[in-house]
């Protein structure tokens, strides 16, 4: 299965990087990981991208890293989409005190305009 996954460096997408790395190995998924900018990251592009590599290759899963420009959840689904990948990969969802499930805005907008199979990873 071919799997884009989108990190921007929170927590978050950390978490689902290494969720999203170990499926990939145990079910022989091709993954493309595309590093989306957003205004709060908490480190630069390039150094999401060499934890990302760093993750992988720990793994011994070989990926393509990539750099997607524009609006984060738009280009997400543009290219998952355009480039005709099975699942697209995003973390996202935490607990309210509630114990609802609070989405940012990329995650809220890729789960509801995706015409690609997401994977929520929590």
């Amino acid at each position: 299965m071919r799997v884009l996954l989108g990190v921007a460096g929170g927590e978050e997408s950390m978490r689902a990087l290494e969720s999203t790395v170990e499926r990939a190995v145990e079910a022989g998924d091709d993954l493309t990981i595309a590093v989306i900018e957003k205004d709060d990251m908490e480190q630069s592009p390039e150094d999401v991208a060499d934890e990302a590599r760093t993750v992988a290759e720990r793994h011994g899963l070989d990926v393509d890293v990539r750099f997607l420009d524009g609006d984060p959840g738009a280009s997400l689904v543009d290219t998952a989409e355009r480039e005709g990948f099975d699942e697209l990969a995003i973390g996202g969802g935490t607990e309210s005190p509630m114990g609802k499930i609070r989405l940012g805005p990329v995650t809220e907008f890729v789960l509801l305009n995706a015409t690609t199979s997401v994977r929520l990873v929590r």
